[in-house]
């Protein structure tokens, strides 16, 4: 999932004129309407629930709980497209191991248990990605529900802004040439780290473990040259 079928989605439930409690039209039409796949409609669904913008029951249908700004994903969304245009890999990284960090041990805080169950659904789709592409869009989701799970909206909306300018200028180049990530690939170790620190509310330990994660993946980066 890009981050702009986030902002597609957004965007449109901002503009769709939906009451609070409105329930979401089914997935086949909404896959229609953004020109999306069921698949990546769900990955987006996942994040807006996470944040607290939709409610998911099953047999029932998507509700909206708050109404969303599409104004303001929209302002993010130009943000991300214009540094994206002056940004390289290596400073998206450094941004993000000053940012994560302390989201991650935010979120060891604040995290619900509907946060944990998600992020350790994600941990294990991840294991079953058979190609980058797919990889690449439950890792964003991954990071971006712990930064939901910080509880503080403007570390979530400036990881949004690191978020989408990484999926641009890091994964362009990391791992193009494998069909997918092998078993022993080291996000997976890295991940099951950081969200067994959440899990343990240990802030200290999921602060060290998502640095140790941002300063592995910088590493790969610098020997891919």
């Amino acid at each position: 999932m890009s981050d702009k079928i986030l902002v597609r989605l957004r965007n449109w439930i901002g503009g769709a004129g939906l009451s609070e409690g409105a329930r979401l039209p089914p997935e086949r039409e909404l896959c229609a309407t953004l020109g999306v796949t069921r698949a990546e409609l769900r990955k987006a669904l996942l994040v807006l629930e996470a944040e607290g913008t939709l409610q998911r029951h099953v047999g029932r249908g998507t509700f909206l709980a708050r109404p969303a700004r599409s104004s303001r994903s929209g302002s993010i969304d130009q943000t991300i497209a214009m540094l994206a245009e002056t940004t390289g890999p290596i400073e998206a990284m450094q941004a993000r191991l000053a940012v994560e960090p302390e989201i991650a041990r935010l979120a060891a805080m604040h995290a619900t248990p509907r946060h944990l169950r998600e992020l350790r659904r994600l941990g294990q789709d991840m294991r079953a990605a058979t190609t980058w592409s797919a990889y690449e869009a439950l890792d964003g989701v991954f990071h971006e529900i712990i930064a939901v799970a910080s509880g503080n909206a403007l570390l979530q909306s400036l990881h949004r802004i690191l978020n989408g300018v990484r999926l641009v200028v890091v994964w362009r180049r990391l791992n193009t040439s494998a069909p997918g990530p092998e078993p022993n690939y080291h996000s997976f170790a890295e991940h099951d780290a950081i969200l067994n620190a959440i899990e343990k509310r240990d802030g200290a330990v999921a602060e060290a473990a998502m640095r140790a994660h941002l300063k592995s993946t910088l590493a790969l980066m610098g020997a891919a040259g």
